[in-house]
C-alpha cells in the first residue's frame, strides 16, 4: 500500500516529500539549485527533494512540519 512520507533531516537541512513508497528508478528534474523532482515510470512523481530547506521555510528547524487534513491513525512518528 502506497503512503506519502514527509521526512526532514536537520543534520543536512533536507526535506523530502516521498509520494510513493516503492523504490523506483527515477529521472531527476532539477527545478533550481535547491529543489528536485524525482519522476518514475509512467511519468509519476515519486518524490520532491528540497535542499537547504530552512532557507525556503525559515522556521523549519525550530517549529518542524505541520500536517493538516490527515487522519490521526495514519500518522507515524519515527524515533518516537
Amino acid at each position: 500500500m502506497a503512503s506519502m512520507r514527509i521526512i526532514y533531516d536537520p543534520t543536512v537541512d533536507a526535506l523530502t516529500i516521498r509520494l510513493l513508497e516503492e523504490r523506483l528508478e527515477c529521472e531527476v528534474i532539477r527545478l533550481n539549485d535547491q529543489v528536485a523532482v524525482d519522476i518514475g515510470p509512467g511519468e509519476r512523481i515519486v518524490a520532491i527533494e528540497v535542499l537547504d530547506a530552512s532557507e525556503l521555510i525559515p522556521e523549519l528547524k525550530e517549529r518542524g512540519v505541520f500536517l493538516e487534513n490527515l487522519p490521526v491513525s495514519s500518522l507515524a512518528v519515527e524515533g518516537a
